[in-house]
């Protein structure tokens, strides 16, 4: 049940989040007349108009007003126990407050959150968010593979059977309960992963199986692949480690051959060991990288290294003949 409680929380904050976009321009219009009416009154004229540009173009940034700040309460687990007590039956709206001298830059945002929790509507919030659950929802369950044994004989695997009996009743369509309301789970769509080097998808509960019905196997990441992930994403692994780096003063320089290299070893020890898809990177370049952030401290501040084939061939030699010999081990 708590995925799909879950699933409805994030499709409430997706539906807010939007909202509160739409909204915005609104609710900063309406602060501005806000800390405007505290600053002049009820007066209008050239006077105001002139507050108003002032207020546009930040000068009046530090300049202090008295506001009414909500009060955040303080979390309490028998939270959720009262609103499934009180579900259904309207609660005040209206939050405890306090008054607050504050500078007009720190106020601004204050009063803004509040004008566009005013302007966007709960409960229909919460109503298409879960239409949105309902209709557009989906849940990816990663290593399912681990609840399911090729075994015969149960013992431990007893609770990996009842995680699987569990999860019958989602898949296959049925209402639960949130505080929120009712969600069907009828047309969520479910995606189930895993590597199943230990068992096959056979060994799942025939029931589940048939919730699960179309299935496919994915190719092993190639060469090409590993490159890509090498390279290709913003936070790559390459730009972790100069990132890392630099906290010591120190610039690494990745030639574009070591980086092919790297990738090409990773690979190589993918198809001839345990294939950990990859996950290897991070051995290859932990090792490539080991001794450069072991010294890092006493090199140099401004110091230029570069990581040519050569050094990456050196450190990640030995991992390759390592598994080289490991096949003529009984």
């Amino acid at each position: 049940d708590q995925i799909i409680k879950d699933l409805v929380e994030i499709s409430i904050n997706m539906h807010k989040k939007a909202k509160k976009e739409k909204c915005k321009n609104g609710a900063r219009i309406i602060t501005e007349n806000k800390i405007l009416e505290l600053l002049t009154g009820t007066t209008k004229g050239r006077s105001a108009e002139h507050f108003k540009n002032q207020l546009r173009e930040g000068l009046l940034d530090e300049y202090k007003i008295k506001v009414n700040v909500p009060v955040e309460k303080p979390s309490n687990p028998m939270d959720q126990v009262a609103d499934l007590v009180m579900k259904g039956i309207p609660r005040s709206k209206n939050k405890k407050t306090e008054q607050k001298i504050l500078p007009i830059s720190e106020a601004f945002p204050i009063l803004e959150d509040v004008a566009l929790e005013e302007m966007v509507n709960s409960g229909d919030v919460v109503k298409e968010a879960i239409a949105s659950v309902e209709q557009d929802g989906i849940v990816f369950i990663d290593e399912i593979d681990k609840i399911c044994s090729a075994n015969e004989y149960k013992g431990s695997e007893a609770s990996a059977e009842g995680v699987q009996r569990d999860l019958l009743p989602l898949i296959e369509g049925s209402t639960i309960q949130t505080k929120y309301g009712n969600v069907n789970t009828d047309f969520i769509l479910f995606i189930g992963s895993g590597a199943f080097s230990q068992s096959k998808p056979s060994d799942l509960l025939a029931e589940l199986q048939g919730r699960l019905p179309i299935r496919v196997e994915l190719q092993g990441l190639t060469e090409d692949d590993l490159y890509r992930i090498l390279t290709e994403p913003v936070s790559n692994l390459i730009q972790q480690q100069i990132a890392l780096l630099q906290t010591e003063n120190i610039t690494i320089e990745f030639e574009e051959k070591s980086v092919r290299r790297m990738a090409q070893v990773a690979a190589k020890i993918n198809r001839t060991a345990e294939n950990i898809g990859a996950r290897r990177l991070h051995t290859i370049i932990e090792k490539v990288i080991e001794e450069i952030s072991f010294n890092a401290s006493d090199e140099e501040p401004g110091t230029v290294i570069k990581i040519t084939p050569e050094l990456v061939e050196e450190r990640v030699g030995s991992i390759l003949k390592e598994v080289d010999l490991s096949k003529y081990i009984l």
